[in-house]
Parts: C-alpha cells; structure tokens; sequence
C-alpha cells in the first residue's frame, strides 16, 4: 500500500536495500527559504558534499502528490522557480497528497517520509521550537512532536535564534529527545556558535554519535535527537548585530499580525534585509557545514549496523 504514495530514486532506493549510508534533506529551504537562483546552487552543492563524504543524498519533497524520496535536477529547478509550492508538515501531507499537489517538505514532514523510506539520518540548517510568546499564543512547531516520536537524527545548527531556545530545549527534555552538542558543550543558536544554554551532552566523532544513536534505537527508545553542529566561525555572525536584527524582524511581524507558519519565512527575509545579505550567506555555509557532518555520521551509523 505505501508505495501507491511512496516513490523513492533508484540510486537511492539501492542505497537503502544495501544498508548503505543515506542522507535525507528537506525542500522548504529550497522552495521557501531562500531565493533563487541560491536555492537551486545551494541544493545541488549539499547534494556533492555528501556524495563526496561517501554517502547519498535524498532530497525530499512532494510532487503532483507523491512523496519523492530523491530528486533529479529538473524537480529540483521546478522547486526553486515554482510558485505553486505549498510548505508541507504532518498535518497537510493527507491533503497534498490526496489533491496530488506539490508540496516542500518541513523538518517534521521530511523525518516522517525519511522513517518511511528507512533513512535514519536528516540535514537541515536549523529546526523549529517554541516560539517567543508562546506562553500566550501556544505556537510551538511540529518539528519538536515529531522529534519526540519519529526515529530520524536530525543535524542542524541549533533551534533557529528567532524562537526561544530555553523554552525549546524544555520541550525536548520533556519528551525524552537528546540534545547533543557536536565538538561543543553549548546549543548552537544558528547564526551564532553561542546561545547561553548547553546540550545534553558533548560528543566528540561521528562514530561516538553513531553508537549512541544506534544504542538509543536497540533500546526501543523511540523519536528522534538533535545534533546541534555550530556554525563554523569564520561565518558566524555578530551577537549583537544578530540579535538587534531579530528584535526589529519580531517587533514588525507582531505590529503587521503575522502568525503561525508565516512567521518564519517573515521573520527570516527580514533579518536578511536588516543584515544586508549576510544572514543569507550564514545560512548556507551552515548548510554545508551540517550535510558534512550529516554524511560523515551515516557512514559510521551504517557500519554499526552492517557489523550487528
């Protein structure tokens, strides 16, 4: 029945039957996060980082109502340009899928099609959390319950510093997912290498992680963990300068009534606009940085298990 929805590239779908190491990657970035033609160059060169750190890539998405595990240049230049591109989470997925839509893949959307296809390991730049004020609005992303729940890691640069970190790291700690701090002690806050509150634990190597990763699971300690990789420093961004942008980005979202799933995408072109372009360029090294990461971990991860 799954493959009625389910279609997954070749060379992927090989990957996966060999229990060769496999990186997912989500669309929203592509479709949503950044303009083209960045998007398009920035897709296609953390595909070739991971290939070359010996893994495959899988970027995944939902086109005319498939969910697409592994894409071929043209649906990725479709992506970029298109804009009839809706952002899809848990709760749209049926509805895409049943309108056979096309739809770019969130962090809690692209963890549920990666289990699917039996992808244990996610890049991305940065996950949703709770946001600023939540205590009133109740806005907490999807990203969090699906971490709690779905067995993908998830190698990010920390929770996006437009949310509130102290209250998104609770939020984990409540529901069980480890936050790890790779090569760091302190949670990643995206932009910055720094954010005032620490991981859960430090891990040193990809191999460490993955037997941590795979002790969790034989465990049957289901849901997710989230691998906090920094930014590299020589593309990190000013505190100060970073954070004035946010308040001024946040204060403008709340004047204009900006809500729900919106506000991400308001929030961050305007702290591109207020940094002059350099947030952007942050935002992709980071990228590169985590699918790195991200391949190195399925290639350790994929040894553990063919030696099991």
């Amino acid at each position: 029945m799954l493959e009625k929805y389910l279609e997954i590239h070749p060379k992927v779908k090989k990957a996966i039957d060999e229990g060769a190491p496999v990186v997912a990657l989500e669309s929203t970035i592509i479709s949503h996060g950044m303009p083209y033609p960045q998007n398009i160059e920035m897709a296609k060169t953390v595909e070739n980082i991971i290939r070359e750190n010996g893994a495959i890539p899988a970027t995944i998405a939902i086109l005319n109502g498939k969910l697409k595990v592994g894409l071929n240049e043209e649906e990725l230049e479709y992506l970029g340009k298109s804009d009839n591109v809706l952002k899809a989470s848990r709760k749209d997925l049926p509805f895409i899928v049943a309108k056979k839509l096309d739809g770019a893949t969130t962090v809690a959307s692209t963890m549920i099609i990666a289990n699917l296809a039996g992808i244990k390991i996610f890049a991305t730049g940065g996950i949703g959390g709770v946001h600023r004020g939540a205590q009133e609005t109740f806005d907490i992303s999807a990203d969090l319950i699906e971490l709690a729940n779905t067995n993908v890691a998830v190698v990010c640069a920390g929770a996006k510093s437009i949310l509130d970190i102290g209250l998104t790291l609770e939020y984990l700690e409540t529901h069980g997912v480890p936050v790890v701090g790779f090569k760091t002690e302190e949670f990643p806050a995206f932009y910055t290498r720094k954010s005032g509150f620490n991981a859960d634990y430090k891990v040193d190597s990809e191999k460490e992680l993955a037997l941590a990763i795979k002790s969790k699971w034989d465990l049957h300690l289901n849901g997710g963990l989230v691998i906090g990789n920094p930014i590299p420093e020589e593309f990190e961004m000013d505190y100060d300068t970073i954070t004035n942008a946010i308040e001024n980005a946040l204060k403008e979202a709340d004047e204009k009534g900006i809500k729900g799933k919106e506000t991400t995408p308001f929030l961050l072109g305007k702290i591109k606009s207020i940094t002059g372009g350099k947030s952007l360029e942050s935002n992709i090294k980071l990228v590169y940085n985590n699918a790195k990461v991200a391949a190195k971990l399925s290639v350790e991860l994929s040894k553990l298990y063919k030696n099991a």
